[in-house]
């Protein structure tokens, strides 16, 4: 399996893959990984211009760590394959199907990616695959998405477009998104990918976005799609486990190895009824912890 289809993913930050200004230094901001849009970002009489930006930024620009995924055009387009073979060609970590409906989409998307990695001579499985999901048939098709390839690190939610097929709209409460937010967390958790939440678009409004974020946290998202570097340091907070969190979990994590050892199953930790329930939760606190640099502990 490619070691970076676990990596940490809190924010996803969307670019136009057309404009060298944008694309040139985005990983001062530190988002943890940057969206090189070749769709919505980009007239449609502009597509091979952006391409062209595209594959000269991602052989000549250091990103330095930061990941790199290209969002190609729909496959009902004629751009897909060659925004493929341009994205493998220039080095890209992953592509982003846009408005992904079924299984077959992800395959399809996927024997692209083999046939171009084969010919630029990238290592198979270098490139993984994220889907988005925009419709209401996908989201109820997301299981067999989430399951479609070995390559698929995760799924997004694009509200935009999912609202309009809802026949609403974007509200700012978050309600005409919640049956989807979930069933799309709950599907990806089923198949062991990622999920992701969508853009939010009022940049004025920092406080309604941090009550967004929070949301979505409590959720279960890994993270979030954002269009601002202002945005990077809200998600990384909120996602960003606390040192009362860590100490916690460190805590729960070494009783219950303790406990077990000594055929203890139920027992308190900090007047906290803990059993073996709760293990795979502080593991994922403190490796989340580790992975945003903030652990100094042992374990």
């Amino acid at each position: 399996m490619n070691p970076n289809k676990k990596r940490l993913r809190r924010t996803m930050m969307f670019l136009n893959a057309q404009k060298p200004g944008l694309i040139k230094d985005p990983y001062i901001y530190k988002p943890d990984s940057i969206m090189l849009d070749l769709e919505d970002a980009v007239a449609e009489n502009q597509k091979d211009a952006a391409r062209f930006s595209l594959f000269h930024a991602l052989r000549s620009i250091d990103y330095r760590g930061c990941e790199r995924v290209v969002r190609i055009n729909g496959l009902d387009s004629p751009y897909w394959k060659e925004d493929i073979r341009c994205s493998v060609a220039g080095g890209c970590d992953a592509i982003r199907i846009p408005k992904t409906e079924t299984e077959e989409d992800v395959k399809l998307v996927e024997k692209e990616v083999v046939r171009a990695e084969r010919e630029f001579g990238r290592p198979e499985g270098s490139v993984l695959i994220m889907a988005a999901v925009e419709s209401a048939r996908g989201v109820m098709n997301a299981l067999e998405i989430c399951e479609a390839s070995d390559r698929l690190f995760g799924v997004a939610l694009s509200g935009g477009d999912y609202t309009k097929d809802l026949q609403t709209h974007i509200t700012g409460t978050g309600i005409e998104l919640m049956g989807a937010r979930q069933n799309l967390v709950i599907a990806a958790r089923a198949a062991g990918v990622q999920c992701f939440d969508t853009v939010y678009t009022d940049l004025d409004n920092m406080e309604g976005f941090r009550q967004d974020v929070e949301t979505i946290h409590l959720m279960g998202f890994d993270g979030k799609s954002i269009i601002n570097p202002r945005q990077i340091n809200t998600v990384h907070e909120i996602y960003t486990p606390s040192q009362k969190d860590i100490i916690f979990a460190e805590k729960v994590v070494k009783e219950i190895d303790e406990k077990k050892a000594q055929g203890i199953g139920v027992f308190t930790v900090d007047g906290k009824m803990i059993d073996i329930a709760f293990y795979d939760g502080a593991k994922r606190t403190i490796s989340l912890a580790k992975a945003s640099g903030v652990y100094k502990g042992d374990l």
